[in-house]
């Protein structure tokens, strides 16, 4: 679990600050965005080598697994939350006096685009967890990803069944009782969602 969260916090940092970026500077969107979407569609597994390589058989490499998984997703959608902010309000903060750079961001910015970046978060999530077990495949100690390992090379099909079936019990119940939440809270807070009853 601590090496999902290292990673998960990673994505989010790397992805918000990419999406910014791509938000920000055309040029960077049609090159290195270009590029990001292309990344967005490779498995994590498809990493395992180069973390291997760059890494060992060690922690750091499931998170560096595990961060590819979600950084993506996190990235494009914080973009979209950019892009999609209404200029009024940029244009309202620097009549106000907050001026441009890290002030505009954390103040008008990440406010105004957190219905998108709630949703990426949730996304980035689901992906960080599926790229978790197939990090865990070399990691040392137990993981649930050791676990399927165990069951293919035992062919024990209930084995591999059962750590199918935690996996995506966990992912769900994360997802509903933390993110799920979180999300209808902040989208019932800007008026963009009804509350449901």
């Amino acid at each position: 679990m601590k090496r999902l969260l290292t990673a998960f916090v990673i994505s989010i940092f790397i992805g918000t600050v990419l999406g910014f970026l791509f938000a920000r500077y055309r040029w960077l969107d049609e090159t290195l965005g270009f590029l990001v979407v292309a990344l967005q569609t490779v498995p994590s597994i498809a990493w395992l080598p180069f973390a291997i390589i760059w890494f060992g058989l060690s922690d750091t490499s499931v998170i560096f697994i595990t961060a590819l998984g979600a950084t993506w997703t996190m990235a494009m959608s914080s973009r979209t939350g950019i892009i999609n902010i209404p200029p009024i309000y940029t244009k309202a903060a620097q009549t106000l006096g907050t001026g441009t750079g890290f002030r505009m961001f954390f103040q008008i910015m990440v406010p105004a685009s957190f219905p998108h970046l709630i949703t990426g978060v949730r996304v980035a999530w689901a992906f960080a967890w599926r790229a978790l077990v197939a990090g865990e495949l070399i990691a040392r100690g137990v993981g649930l990803g050791q676990n399927l390992q165990a069951g293919r090379d035992l062919g024990d099909t209930a084995l591999i069944l059962s750590v199918v079936f935690i996996i995506g019990i966990l992912g769900t119940i994360s997802d509903h009782f933390c993110f799920k939440k979180l999300e209808e809270k902040i989208l019932v807070r800007y008026g963009l969602a009804g509350v449901k009853k």
